[in-house]
């Protein structure tokens, strides 16, 4: 089969197109031709990490040493990325019950990545599950990283009707995700993102959008019961007037300064600062899938490139402009 392989650290230039051999399915797991994939912040830093510092990386620097080592000190341990897809089962292995050969599927490998090949093998109890029906394959690859992570943590805010929430961060890959399900939960929804994504975000259902080149929203005198910030880029002490009195800065991004806040303010304050990290499951995916059937929540697809520009579509990542996800079409 083909896949996109890399074998070294480094820029885009690091991944080639090669033939490798195609995986056979265990007795558990699906063999699924896989038809989209996408590209995303992840594989950028996965593809690059021997020269992201503890600094650079996007957690806490206690974080850094393990996550080297579990990609590979000096090169890649798995030399293929890819963690989001959607696709065919081509076969099944013997104990297999809950699908069947020519099922339409999606979902996420998380780390263990390999979506970036013609054929992947995944644990029929893993993150994957039916396609859903109204959507293409590249839609539905564009699915499970961010409406699996917005998911978890919206759950994590406990957020309730009526609750006014601002989602610092709202046109990217879990900001977007994260207007839609707040807007599911019943809550009143202001998203920020720059000038030329305001259209995106009123599309995904934000009550108000804010353009952050323009508006500093802590200066606009609203007050809100949590503010999301996907990044982590913005301090509680710049927001808390921003904050209802017994309002929650919810950090999806963080370091240590973050967690030192999380720390003083679950003393002191009545404000507070959490930090936390995304919790997936099986079940949930099923349930973005019923959403997405139901016509609840969109994939946003901004740019398509065939398997044999992966190059070009990281380049593209990089540059830090996308509108949604970027999607490799693989084989097609």
């Amino acid at each position: 089969m083909k896949a996109i392989v890399y074998t070294e650290y480094g820029s885009p230039d690091v991944l080639h197109l090669q033939e490798v051999t195609t995986p056979t399915p265990k007795d558990n797991e699906l063999l699924i031709r896989v038809h989209a994939t996408t590209v995303n912040f992840g594989d950028v830093i996965a593809r690059n990490f021997k020269n992201v510092s503890a600094r650079q990386f996007n957690m806490p620097s206690f974080f850094w040493l393990p996550a080297r080592i579990a990609f590979g000190l000096n090169k890649p341990k798995n030399p293929i990325l890819g963690s989001e897809f959607a696709g065919k089962v081509e076969a099944i292995g013997k104990a297999v019950t809950q699908f069947k050969v020519g099922d339409e599927v999606f979902g996420y490998r998380g780390q263990s990545m390999g979506a970036d090949a013609e054929y992947l093998c995944v644990p029929e109890n893993s993150l994957v599950t039916g396609k859903p029906a109204n959507m293409t394959y590249e839609e539905a690859a564009a699915l499970p990283y961010g409406a699996l992570t917005a998911l978890s943590l919206l759950r994590k805010m406990n957020v309730q009707p009526g609750q006014k929430v601002l989602i610092n961060g709202a046109s990217g890959g879990i900001g977007s995700y994260a207007v839609q399900f707040a807007k599911i939960f019943g809550a009143e929804v202001t998203g920020t993102c720059g000038t030329s994504k305001i259209g995106l975000v009123k599309s995904l259902g934000a009550d108000k959008v804010i353009d952050y080149t323009r508006e500093d929203f802590t200066q606009n005198g609203e007050t809100y019961d949590f503010i999301f910030d996907v990044l982590g880029r913005i301090s509680f002490a710049h927001c808390k007037k921003s904050l209802k009195p017994q309002g929650i800065l919810f950090y999806a991004s963080f370091k240590i300064p973050q967690l030192l806040t999380m720390l003083w303010t679950s003393r002191f304050s009545s404000k507070k600062v959490i930090c936390a990290l995304s919790s997936e499951k099986p079940e949930d995916l099923v349930y973005i899938k019923e959403l997405a059937e139901a016509g609840k929540l969109k994939a946003i697809v901004d740019k398509r490139f065939p398997m044999e520009q992966a190059a070009a579509a990281h380049r593209y990542v990089e540059d830090g402009h996308k509108k949604g996800s970027v999607i490799l079409t693989v084989g097609v």
